[in-house]
């Protein structure tokens, strides 16, 4: 028998995280980010990791409609 007063435990759902390894996808329809995704490609193509890593900030907190 279970104590009615008790709070039940009960698991949250699951929090799932972008993979960090993997760059960012440009939001659809963004020319930025598309500009972006282009320069973070050719960088990384070039060994430029600086550049690519700072091109995947920027599309991370490019503002998009929507988005908070």
């Amino acid at each position: 028998m279970q104590d009615s007063t008790r709070p039940r435990t009960v698991m949250a759902e699951a929090i799932h995280l972008p993979d960090p390894t993997r760059p960012p996808r440009p939001a659809p329809g963004c020319d930025v980010c598309a500009a972006l995704d282009k320069q973070r490609a050719q960088a990384e193509k070039s060994r430029n990791i600086r550049k690519a890593t700072s091109c995947e900030e920027e599309i991370r907190r490019h503002p998009h409609k929507g988005k908070p």
